[in-house]
């Protein structure tokens, strides 16, 4: 790369020929450490967006039961690697980590080629937010570089065969990464709520929601930080009811960044008791691993 090349995402030069084919950052001068899936490689392995939390290579989306995870065309789901935090999206589209990137995809992930996102035993981490999720006993965690999720009860979509649906998950993401721009952890929380529920228990599975209860709305402390949650039950029209929950506080370890973290459980005998997603949101803690910066608190 000359320095007459302007600046940009190019193929990576330090390419190891190990894993997905990944583009570096050029500045006009150098080389920096930020990388990126190309966005049409991401476009390949989608198969459907609800959610919105499609980041990085950490495909995710709310359908059913508030969580479903994507995979490439084959049915893989996808693993995510990094070895340092993504920065938080920005109002450029052309700089790393910005949410919207090329060909209106998500931005650079803060990678590290062969590198893998730092977990530890029994928790999914979600990289840009600097926060792991527990996972209980017989579910399935996945980290990421943007975004990470844990899921449990996966049955045929009563709306789409053709789709997965869980019976419980929960997922996260930098607030800014769903598009929301609220500054307080109380106002991304009520903001989220209800694309959460329609995202999660919306028309094109569930026949859309009919009406709704608030079951809490109250601050919490999630990480050491003052967070606040809003839940739902909400009724559909077809197939089960669910719970849902857009639980906000600011990251423990990325300054001046708010993460969501969404929750959804059918209404179903075979579905987990909400109890549990009390002993999930309690359980999340900052990420081991993932650069320092304390937290602002809402």
């Amino acid at each position: 790369m000359t320095q007459t090349t302007p600046p940009g995402w190019h193929a990576d030069p330090g390419y190891s020929g190990i894993g997905p084919r990944q583009e570096r950052w050029w500045d006009g001068s150098r080389w920096t450490d930020q990388l990126r899936i190309p966005p049409a490689a991401v476009r390949r392995r989608r198969i459907r967006i609800g959610a919105g939390i499609a980041v990085g290579i950490v495909v995710l989306a709310a359908v059913g039961g508030g969580a479903y995870l994507l995979g490439d065309d084959s049915g893989d789901r996808t693993e995510s690697s990094a070895t340092s935090p993504s920065p938080a999206p920005s109002d450029n589209p052309d700089r790393p980590g910005a949410p919207g990137g090329e060909d209106g995809e998500e931005g650079g992930s803060g990678q590290n080629p062969g590198g893998q996102v730092p977990t530890e035993e029994g928790y999914a981490t979600d990289l840009a937010s600097g926060i792991s999720i527990p996972v209980p006993d017989g579910w399935t965690g996945q980290s990421g570089p943007v975004g990470a999720g844990v899921t449990t009860g996966e049955y045929t979509c009563p709306g789409d065969e053709s789709q997965k649906c869980v019976r419980g998950g929960v997922f996260s993401a930098p607030a800014q990464a769903l598009k929301n721009a609220a500054t307080t952890a109380k106002a991304a929380a009520e903001k989220d709520i209800k694309a959460n529920s329609e995202e999660s228990y919306g028309e094109e599975i569930y026949g859309g929601i009919t009406s709704h209860q608030q079951l809490k709305s109250e601050a919490v402390t999630v990480a050491g930080q003052k967070g606040y949650l809003v839940r739902w039950k909400v009724v559909t029209k077809n197939g089960d009811d669910g719970y849902v929950q857009s639980l906000a506080f600011p990251s423990p370890n990325i300054k001046d960044m708010i993460v969501l973290v969404r929750s959804g459980f059918d209404v179903n005998a075979k579905a987990p008791k909400l109890s549990v997603m009390d002993d999930i949101s309690k359980g999340i803690k900052a990420a081991t691993g993932t650069g320092s910066g304390s937290g602002q608190t809402a």
